[in-house]
Formats: structure tokens, C-alpha cells, sequence
């Protein structure tokens, strides 16, 4: 009989009491944030067949602003390799979203150059450029070489373009990653115009580095690029330096980065080397500059 009179007042909605009643109910079959958790992690560990010793941990729940998904950051460990991912879940444990959540109703791109810091960043190309290419990078990173030639290639086919440097380097997956990022820094802050020369360097000779060798070898390319090594080996340990890198890294996660490369054209998002998506957005930003001139 009880559950009856549940049912009748839940479909009688002209009672006021009657959506407080079904509001009750609903919210009593979502799962606590911990049985959430317990939910997710089950899931995906199935769905990708991780081991015990895969370390999964799904971080706090946040609100988005859209009823019933909620955020959540997922951090995976196997060894010393590590990777960060974010998912949204529905508050009532039955769907997991991957992928990129967007607002339609906001300016993305907008809001993606908002974000990005280019104060105090190694810039190529035309300084009153219509198109600003930003690229987060791993000097260690193979994908991130292939980028590099796909860059080499493009560049000198648009004048109209400015490539801007960010570092991001994965240390849990690439040993010397970050001596390969102070030494860009130290190259840009005693001669900007260096930076290139051991941007072209690292990623040149990226099979011939090592954890064991890599300050020699970094040392050896400012001594190419015509910097004094001894005024760059005192920037390699300083404090300047490393926080310098340490500041592109916040500005990398703030710009949900979680890979290299990751390229910004005009704000728009590319992960990954491809040369066919990226000569594509620049196409396309530099005919809506032309367009808006007319």
C-alpha cells in the first residue's frame, strides 16, 4: 500500500508535495561520492583490463553547472609512469563521458587565449602576427620531434604566423625531459634568438641524449648556439630557471594539457603531430583574418 501512494504522488504533479516526495526518491538512488568512486574505478578497470598493478585513483567529484554530471580527474600509476585524464560522470553512477566537455553557450577559443601566458616565451615568425601558434612541449618526446619537423616545414609557407614555445615536459615518462627544458630557458634568457638553435639542436639529436649524458650535451649546444657556457651552466641551476619551467607547467595544466605535443592555433586545440589538422587551421584562421579586413 505504501509503495502505492509513492506512485500516486509522484505522478500527481500539481502537488507541491508531490515533487518534493519524487525529488527524495531520486536523490536516494545516487550513490554516495564514495560508492561513486568505487563505481568508476570497478568500471574502468574492467573495461581496460588493469592489474593490480595499476594504481587508479578517482579523484573529488565537482559540480559543472549541468544537472546531474559531475567532474572528476582519474590518475593513473604502473611503475613511474604516470598520466592524468578527465572524465564526467552522472550523478546517478550510470554514464561515463571521455573526451572534451564544451559550452556552447561561451567563446571556447576565446577563453583558450585568455588563458595561455606568452609573457616572457620564446616566439618565431611574425610578431604582429594574425595567427599565434602555441606549442606545449617535451624535448624527449618523439611525437614531439615529428611536430618539430612538421613546424620546420610549415613555417616558412605562412608569414602570416607566430610559433610561441611553452615547455611541459613529462618527467615520469622522460628522464632528461626537463635538463632538455631549463636548457631552452637558459638559451632564451641569455639570447632569445638562441632558444631556436637549441630548440633545432635537442630535437635533432633526440636519439643521441640521455639521462646520463644530457647536461654534456646541453652544454655542448649553447656552446654552438654562441652562449657562454659558464654564464648557462649557472643558469641550469638556478632558481630562476625552474621556476620559469615550473610556470609554463601550471599554465599547461590550467589549459587541461595532459600530453605532448598539444598545439593552440588562434586557441584552437590539436593533440598530437598531425600536419593535415594543423595546415588546415591555419589556413582557415588566416582566410577569416582576410575576411574580416575586407
Amino acid at each position: 500500500m505504501k509503495k502505492l501512494r509513492l506512485q500516486i504522488v509522484c505522478a500527481t504533479l500539481l502537488v507541491a508535495t508531490a515533487v518534493t516526495v519524487c525529488a527524495s526518491t531520486v536523490l536516494a538512488q545516487s550513490p554516495s561520492p564514495a560508492e561513486l568512486k568505487q563505481k568508476v574505478d570497478a568500471f574502468l578497470r574492467n573495461l581496460f583490463a588493469f592489474g593490480p598493478e595499476v594504481k587508479l585513483a578517482v579523484g573529488d567529484f565537482k559540480e559543472t553547472g549541468i544537472p546531474g554530471l559531475l567532474e572528476t580527474e582519474i590518475a593513473l600509476t604502473t611503475g613511474e609512469n604516470k598520466e592524468n585524464a578527465k572524465m564526467w560522470v552522472s550523478k546517478d553512477g550510470k554514464f561515463l563521458l571521455r573526451g572534451e566537455l564544451n559550452d556552447m553557450s561561451k567563446n571556447v577559443l576565446a577563453e583558450n587565449r585568455s588563458k595561455l601566458d606568452l609573457k616572457n616565451a620564446p616566439a618565431t615568425g611574425n610578431p604582429n602576427a594574425s595567427v599565434t601558434v602555441v606549442e606545449f612541449a617535451d624535448f624527449e618526446c618523439p611525437v614531439c620531434r615529428n611536430l618539430h619537423e612538421v613546424i620546420r616545414g610549415l613555417l616558412p609557407k605562412y608569414p602570416q604566423v607566430q610559433l610561441v614555445f611553452k615547455d611541459f615536459p613529462i618527467e615520469q615518462l622522460h628522464p632528461w625531459a626537463r635538463t632538455g627544458a631549463l636548457a631552452g630557458r637558459c638559451a632564451y634568457e641569455q639570447d632569445p634568438k638562441a632558444f631556436w638553435k637549441m630548440y633545432d639542436s635537442l630535437y635533432d639529436n633526440q636519439d643521441l641524449i640521455s639521462a646520463a649524458n644530457a647536461w654534456d650535451k646541453v652544454v655542448d649546444y649553447a656552446g654552438q648556439s654562441g652562449l657562454k657556457t659558464d654564464t648557462f651552466k649557472a643558469c641550469m641551476i638556478s632558481k630562476e630557471a625552474a621556476s620559469a619551467v615550473e610556470a609554463n607547467i601550471a599554465n599547461a595544466k590550467l589549459m587541461d594539457v595532459t600530453s605532448t605535443p598539444t598545439v593552440f592555433v588562434n586557441g584552437r586545440r590539436i593533440v598530437g603531430a598531425d600536419p593535415h589538422q594543423l595546415e588546415q587551421f591555419l589556413q582557415y584562421e588566416i582566410q577569416q583574418t582576410g575576411a574580416k579586413k575586407k
